[in-house]
C-alpha cells in the first residue's frame, strides 16, 4: 500500500504518542506539547491504510527550522517512510522560502544520521553528554536550503 503524507490534527495525538513512546531514540513528549505542536508548529504525519506509520514535528523561527521530533513505527522501517517525510518537509520549507534546518540527534542512532545524510545534512557539531538514560552526545547537523532544493 502507498504511504501518503498529511498534516496532523489534534484527533491524530494519541496515535502519534503510540508510536513515539515505546521508541527509546524518541524525544519523548506529553499530549499536552504535542497538541501545541499540532496548534502552532508544523506536524506531518505517514500514513497507510488510515493507520498512522510515521512523523516528523518541526518548528519555523525566522525562516530557519529545526527537526524537534520524528519517528517511524518499527514495522515501517526501511520501507522509504522516513525518506518521504523529510523530502515533504524539505519540500515545505522551500515553499515558505525557508533558509536552513537544523536537527540533533543520538550519536548512536546509525539510522536517523544515515537518512539524514542521505538527504543533504551535513554534521557541524556535537553537544556532550546531552541526552539521557543513557549518557550519550547529540550530533547536530543543518541543511543550507539553497544547497539542497532551489
Amino acid at each position: 500500500m502507498p504511504v501518503t503524507l498529511r498534516s496532523a490534527t489534534l484527533a491524530d495525538v494519541p496515535s502519534i504518542l503510540a508510536i513515539e513512546q515505546p521508541c527509546p531514540t524518541a524525544a519523548h513528549w506529553t499530549t499536552d506539547e504535542y497538541q501545541r505542536r499540532v496548534e502552532s508548529g508544523f506536524v506531518l504525519l505517514a500514513e497507510e491504510s488510515g493507520r498512522i506509520c510515521g512523523f516528523v514535528c518541526a518548528r519555523v523561527v525566522a525562516g530557519e527550522w529545526e527537526i524537534e521530533n520524528a519517528v517511524v513505527a518499527p514495522e515501517f522501517r526501511r520501507r522509504g517512510v522516513g525518506g518521504d517525510l523529510i523530502r515533504e518537509l524539505l519540500r515545505q520549507v522551500q515553499i515558505a522560502a525557508g533558509t536552513a534546518v537544523w536537527l540533533e540527534v543520538r550519536e548512536s542512532n546509525f539510522p536517523a544520521r544515515g537518512l539524514y545524510e542521505k538527504h543533504g545534512f551535513r554534521e557541524t557539531g556535537r553537544r556532550r553528554e546531552y541526552y539521557q538514560d543513557p549518557s550519550e552526545d547529540a550530533i547536530l547537523y543543518e541543511l543550507r536550503v539553497a544547497s539542497c532544493c532551489k
